[in-house]
């Protein structure tokens, strides 16, 4: 459904510390700008971008907004969610671990990027 995915940030290299080190724990390549100043993340076809806001203003994040990543493990997530913290971000929700809604079961970890934005990964088991 989704082609990409675009969050504002007030200091690009800071972001790109940031994601640079959580999508590595996921096996992602290093983000690379484009010739508009944009911070890509390419993979599989899908794009996640970090951009200084095009009307001026600062960047803010949305009050209940949540992005969230597909891992493959939990011990994925587990280092995604240790990268982020060492690299800015901030711990928010419950601790990373499984989770339960009825019949299904999903290892959830959430960070606030150092923008504010809230993200997480997700696995369904």
């Amino acid at each position: 459904m989704f082609t990409h995915v675009m969050l504002g940030s007030n200091d690009l290299p800071r972001a790109k510390k940031f994601y640079d080190a959580c999508f590595a724990a996921l096996g992602a390549k290093e983000g690379v700008f484009d010739p508009k100043g944009r911070l890509m993340y390419i993979r599989d076809g899908k794009v996640f971008l970090l951009t200084t806001p095009i009307d001026g203003q600062p960047a803010s994040c949305a009050n209940g907004m949540t992005i969230g990543f597909a891992i493959d493990t939990p011990e994925q997530g587990d280092a995604w969610h240790a990268a982020g913290i060492a690299n800015g971000g901030t711990t928010i929700e419950d601790a990373p671990g499984i989770r339960e809604a009825g019949d299904m079961k999903m290892y959830l970890a959430y960070l606030r990027d150092p923008d504010g934005h809230k993200i997480c990964v997700m696995k369904r088991m």
